[in-house]
């Protein structure tokens, strides 16, 4: 079995990057969740003046301001807060934000048409009930998105899990893929690694079922399409609104010389609860307008004719009116009186995790028993790694892939980072598992092959690749060809599609069973460039 990587430059992903520069409050109210009366937990809220507890899409859109540095955009926007617990003094301050929440109106059609959210239109991201992560193994990078319905990975709640990202934010390196890492790092990683704080990620459902604004979770009307921020939408849900993705960087070297912790506001330490609230507050005329102009590649609203722009001060100026349900919450937004509990009177939960992760996906460390797959002599699946015990071991490992060449791919310092391989910086199959026979995994069919492979990195894109198969008894002269997994890597704004391309042929060998090993070269030359810009540290300079 061969692979080759052929790459070249895509169009770039058409998007805007909605600015909701200024929090219109931190509050204990969530119209959705608890209509007229204090929620369970703080928000911080952005968007319409006219939010309120009780507040409906006509009230946030009757509003004279918006925090958003679009005037036309008098949409909510919520999400939990983050908070510092000082393990010293037992109390509670707000963690400030940086710039705001950015919100991407992200137009990766999939060659569906994208339609205007619908006037009355409301949803949920996330799930603050959630306190376990099922999808996989949280420690480790996600597999590579080809692997995911082999692994039984692309149900709603698995594909909600990984919706999510936690972002270590040091702009003198490399930047994290979004949506990588799926829990809160704990203080002392945030400390040694993280100085310029955390961004908080979170992917909307972009598949809708065309007639429903709500529905009684105010999730059942929208799914995520089968790869979270791109693929086919669930027939049930067959039409293709804008995808909304939240990205807030919160501020957390700010308290990086006092002992503590840092909690989202509901509690949870390792964030596996994070979610998100919108209310649709556009004209749906104008937004199917911006839908349709707005393709500028990029992402700036200062681009889009379509948009009336305000003034940083006039957005951060836009303040809601205080509600009178949560008036005795001290929610601990001033260092000089901290709170004593957080808003509500909530429990802390969850134990805080590490933020170090295994970034090569190791089938044998999943916590996902993947399926057998049955489709065809080609299958390829994380089980195919555990060997009969009869069979050696396979030995390639991530030191197969060879150093860089020059033409290595680095990502953008930060700012949304599109991967279509999920954020995985590598797959292959560990080179120390011992050969065991199980009941429960599969062996290697004897009519195809059991591979081991190394995907490139997210941040380069090597020169040489080796790859190791065991081949076996087959028929002569059959050979066949696949798109195993495609990448997406963003270079000095230029998106770069990596296609790992599958090559299956069979051999007639004698009955003993021989290793083989194909080294496959990749003209890293071949990435022709196309711009794709990003915003340079949320304008941080700027502010």
């Amino acid at each position: 079995m061969r692979f080759s990587l052929l790459i070249w430059a895509t169009p770039a992903l058409a998007f805007w990057r909605m600015e909701c520069r200024g929090v219109v409050g931190d509050y204990r109210i969530d119209p959705l969740m608890s209509p007229g009366d204090a929620a369970q937990h703080l928000h911080a809220i952005l968007g319409s003046g006219g939010f309120s507890a009780s507040a409906s899409n006509e009230d946030i859109m009757a509003s004279d301001c918006t925090s958003c540095l679009v005037t036309q955009d008098k949409s909510s926007y919520w999400h939990p807060a983050l908070y510092f617990h000082d393990t010293d003094t037992d109390t509670y301050e707000l963690v400030g934000q940086d710039g705001g929440t950015l919100a991407y109106y992200l137009l990766n059609s999939n060659g569906d048409k994208i339609s205007s959210f619908p006037a009355g239109f409301r949803m949920i991201a996330g799930e603050a009930t959630r306190r376990t992560y099922t999808a996989g193994n949280f420690l480790m990078a996600d597999p590579p998105k080809s692997l995911w319905g082999i692994l039984n990975q692309t149900t709603q709640d698995a594909l909600a899990q990984r919706a999510l990202g936690f972002n270590c934010l040091d702009y003198s390196k490399s930047p994290e893929g979004s949506l990588q890492r799926h829990f809160l790092p704990d203080k002392a990683f945030l400390d040694a690694n993280c100085p310029d704080g955390i961004r908080f990620e979170l992917m909307f459902p972009q598949c809708w079922d065309g007639t429903s604004v709500d529905s009684d979770n105010h999730k059942d009307h929208v799914a995520y399409p089968s790869l979270v921020m791109e693929g086919d939408c669930p027939d049930t849900h067959p039409k293709r609104t804008p995808g909304l993705f939240y990205e807030t960087i919160w501020s957390t070297s700010a308290f990086s010389s006092r002992n503590g912790e840092f909690v989202i506001s509901n509690g949870d330490r390792q964030g596996f609860s994070y979610h998100g609230d919108f209310m649709m507050g556009w004209d749906e005329t104008l937004l199917q307008s911006a839908v349709d102009q707005c393709t500028n590649e990029s992402g700036l609203i200062s681009d889009c004719p379509v948009f009336d722009i305000q003034s940083l001060s006039d957005a951060q100026s836009c303040k809601m009116e205080a509600p009178s349900v949560v008036a005795s919450d001290n929610v601990g937004s001033d260092s000089s009186s901290p709170a004593s509990t957080l808003p509500g009177g909530l429990s802390l939960f969850g134990d805080a995790t590490d933020g170090t992760m295994q970034l090569i996906y190791n089938p044998l460390q999943d916590t996902i028993i993947p399926v057998t797959n049955t489709g065809g002599a080609a299958a390829t699946t994380a089980a195919a790694v555990t060997t009969p015990s009869s069979v050696p071991a396979a030995t390639t490992s991530s030191s197969a892939v060879a150093t860089p060449s020059s033409a290595a791919v680095s990502s953008e310092a930060d700012g949304i980072f599109f991967q279509a391989a999920a954020n995985v910086n590598s797959a292959t199959f560990s080179s120390s598992a011992p050969a065991t026979t199980s009941s429960t995994v599969p062996t290697v069919p004897s009519s195809s092959s059991a591979v081991t492979s190394t995907l490139v990195s997210s941040t380069t894109v090597p020169a040489t690749t080796t790859v190791t198969s065991y081949t076996s008894t087959a028929p002569p002269s059959q050979t066949n060809t696949r798109v195993f997994s495609t990448q997406y890597v963003t270079s000095g704004g230029v998106v770069n599609e990596i296609l790992w391309e599958q090559t299956t042929e069979y051999v007639t060998v004698e009955p003993s069973t021989e290793w083989t090993t194909t080294t496959v070269t990749a003209d890293a030359n071949a990435v022709r460039r196309r711009q794709h810009g990003h915003m340079r540290r949320h304008q941080r300079k700027n502010l």
